[in-house]
């Protein structure tokens, strides 16, 4: 019932957060660019004025832009491709942040993509290890049982890590982002602080996240633990 709990507070804070994020997006982008830029425009500035190699694209969806570091697309939303207001050049400006972050090698981000791999692996295997291992007697001091659910949760330890290192590599891509948007006179002070705001809440979701992960892996230690005082 505990771990039901610990979901359940998880996935009422990450709702909240992600229902503020979209709430934000929804009211900037009602903030219309006085440059009247789009998303399209303000990403092929910042990779032109940092010198990045990269190619803008438009894909389908909300709030589905990310950069791919394996063929170097900055992947923007239909709307945030063709819109002109301050939600739009948040989002445009941040995700060209992470493609300077690649071009320069920034640790955070090649850590994170070294361990994709690994927590592949982890996401697929680690709760069914957990749960394989408590169904066979993890209570079972050094048993089969024991082991299994240790191997589970070792892995989800990985992911948990994963969920925490990406948390440097989100808020600098904002920070570069925002940098960028104030130094170079893309927007005004009220664009700008819309974008900020934006962004703010953005990284908001993977701090819930990470947290989250962390909340769950504290509790499968805790069960193990407890189960070894039990023996």
């Amino acid at each position: 019932m505990s771990y039901y709990l610990i979901l359940g507070a998880i996935f009422l804070v990450s709702w909240l957060v992600s229902n503020r994020l979209k709430r934000k997006f929804e009211h900037y982008s009602h903030v219309q660019l006085r440059n009247g830029m789009s998303g399209k425009e303000i990403a092929e500035k910042m990779l032109r004025d940092n010198g990045i190699d990269a190619r803008v694209t438009s894909i389908p969806g909300r709030l589905t832009d990310h950069y791919n570091p394996l063929d170097k697309t900055v992947n923007l939303s239909e709307a945030v491709y063709n819109q002109r207001n301050a939600a739009a050049a948040a989002v445009a400006a941040h995700e060209c942040g992470h493609a300077i972050q690649h071009a320069h090698a920034y640790r955070w981000l090649t850590l994170r993509s070294q361990i994709v791999p690994a927590v592949n692996i982890a996401s697929t295997l680690s709760n069914i290890l957990i749960m394989a291992g408590f169904v066979l007697g993890a209570a079972q001091k050094m048993g089969f049982g024991y082991w299994i659910a240790v191997a589970g949760v070792a892995l989800f330890a990985i992911t948990t890590a994963f969920a925490f290192i990406t948390l440097p590599v989100e808020y600098d891509a904002s920070n570069r982002a925002l940098a960028w948007l104030k130094n170079k006179n893309i927007v005004t002070r009220e664009e700008y602080a819309g974008a900020e705001d934006s962004l703010k809440w953005a990284a908001r979701t993977y701090v819930v996240a990470a947290l989250g992960s962390l909340a769950q892996l504290l509790y499968w230690v805790y069960r193990l633990m407890g189960s070894n005082r039990d023996e």
